[in-house]
This record gives C-alpha cells, structure tokens and sequence, in this order.
C-alpha cells in the first residue's frame, strides 16, 4: 500500500497542536481541510489518550466553513440532523448520508466521463435523473411502506431502455452546441 493510499496520521498534543507524521510538521485545520479536499483519507488520534479525534475534527471544519458563509447545509438540513439524534431515524440518518454522497460522487464521476467538456456542475441530464433513480432505489430500501418504498401501492418507475441511436445523437449535437455557446461567452 502505497503512502497515499494509507490514512495521513495526524497526532493532537497536550497543547492542542496537530502534527502530520508524514512530514514531521505542524499543520493547521485549514491544512487538514485541504488534505480531505485534495481526497486524502486521515486520521487524527489524540496523543495522550489514543482517542480518535477525526470525526471532531471533521464536524469543526464544517461549522467553521458554515459560519464564514461559505453555507452548503440548508437550515433545514441541519434542523433534521438534529432532530435525527432524538428519533428513530437516529438509526437510518447515517447510512442513508453515507449512500446519498456515493451515489452523488458516483454520478458526478460517470457525468464527467461521459462528458468531460462540462464543469463539475450538475445538469438536467440522463446522469442526473439516473442519480434519482437511486436515490428512490435506496429508499424504497430503507423505508419499505413510506412513499415510493417496497410496501407503497404505487407502481415502480420502469426503468427506461438503453438510449435510441437518435437520442444520442441528439445529445451529441445539444452538447456541441453548449460548447459553441460556452467558447462565444469565454471570447
């Protein structure tokens, strides 16, 4: 296993200090925020006790973006979360997160395969309503009885066959003219 492969360790000293063991420095919690967006995994264990610090760590990187305005967590997201510790969803809530970020990276990294001229943005495109195809998939999983799951009365979406030549051929000429229209903003 490779350096990058393996969990940057991160050590929290009495003082409060984080030391990154890979280069023998001290790093900030900006530096332990670019590691993560730079798709580092890493674990920050507390000196002294062994404790795991990482989800700490993680939650105040959050909050700390959360308050410069830097917002993505809608108030009513965070009104959810919680109230999910004080509720039987406490016990669905993380890995119900946990499959909607996959399912998310996923579709993200085929759209950018499939389409690798566009931003990392979400479109209305197949990519997309193939996104919400899972996420129903998933809750229908997780939540038989609720609307749409297992025990809801109404009928399945049907899942919709490969695409016609035509249709991509459409898609091909829509996607080329999105580029004209990108190159003639750029200019």
């Amino acid at each position: 296993m490779s350096d990058t492969e393996k969990p940057l360790l991160v050590k929290r000293y009495a003082s409060r200090r984080l030391y990154n063991t890979e280069t023998s420095d001290y790093v900030t919690l900006e530096d332990i925020a670019g590691f993560i967006r730079a798709g580092r995994e890493l674990k920050i264990i507390d000196l002294k006790s062994g404790d795991d610090l990482t989800r700490q760590y993680m939650l105040q990187i959050v909050a700390e973006h959360e308050s410069k305005g830097e917002s993505v967590l809608p108030i009513s997201v965070l009104t959810d979360l919680v109230r999910s510790y004080t509720s039987t969803a406490h016990s669905v809530v993380p890995q119900f997160l946990a499959s909607s970020f996959d399912m998310l990276r996923d579709s993200q990294a085929k759209m950018l395969e499939t389409f690798p001229g566009l931003p990392g943005t979400m479109s209305p495109l197949s990519g997309f309503e193939a996104m919400q195809r899972q996420q129903k998939a998933f809750l229908a999983k997780m939540m038989p009885g609720w609307p749409g799951g297992e025990g809801d009365a109404t009928p399945a979406e049907p899942e919709p066959a490969a695409a016609a030549p035509n249709e991509i051929e459409d898609i091909k000429r829509e996607l080329s003219e999105l580029k004209a229209k990108l190159a003639k903003l750029q200019d």
